[in-house]
C-alpha cells in the first residue's frame, strides 16, 4: 500500500523524526498535535480553548493534505495538561465534530515538551468512500 507523508511545521519535527500526519490506503493517522502555528510558535497561551481551536485548526489543514477532511475523523485524543480544563477543550471539539461524533479520549499528562502548551490532540481517520 502508498505511504504518503504529512510534514509538520514543528520545530521539533526534524530533530524527532516525525511527520504531522500518515496515511496508508484510507487510514490516516495524526500525531499529538500542538497549539503552534505555521511558524512553530505557541498560540494562546494560558487559554486551553485557543489551545484546542489551534490544533484542530492544524488537524484540518493535515487532513486535507491527506486528501480527507473532519468529516473522515474517527477517533480524537484529547491530552490535556489539567484535566480541569476540559469543559473548555469539549467546548471547542463540539463546534467542530459535534455532527461528526468521532469517539473520543479526555486524558490527564504530567506534560509535553513545551510548558506553555496546555493539550495536544491525535486523530485517526478514514477516507470516506463516494457511493
Amino acid at each position: 500500500m502508498k505511504r504518503t507523508l504529512v510534514t509538520s511545521t514543528s520545530p521539533y519535527a526534524p530533530i524527532v523524526g516525525f511527520s504531522r500526519a500518515v496515511r496508508v490506503g484510507d487510514f490516516i493517522s495524526i500525531g499529538g498535535t500542538a497549539p503552534i502555528d505555521e511558524f512553530g510558535e505557541t498560540v494562546g497561551i494560558g487559554d486551553a480553548g485557543a489551545q484546542t481551536r489551534q490544533c484542530i485548526e492544524t488537524i484540518k489543514l493535515a487532513l486535507e493534505q491527506a486528501g480527507a477532511t473532519l468529516s473522515d475523523v474517527i477517533r480524537t485524543r484529547m491530552l490535556l495538561t489539567n484535566i480541569k480544563d476540559w469543559k473548555a477543550v469539549a467546548k471547542v471539539r463540539g463546534e467542530y465534530f459535534k455532527d461528526i461524533r468521532p469517539v473520543d479520549t479526555v486524558m490527564e499528562v504530567s506534560g509535553f515538551i513545551n510548558p506553555d502548551w496546555l493539550i495536544e490532540i491525535e486523530v485517526d481517520a478514514v477516507v470516506s468512500q463516494q457511493e
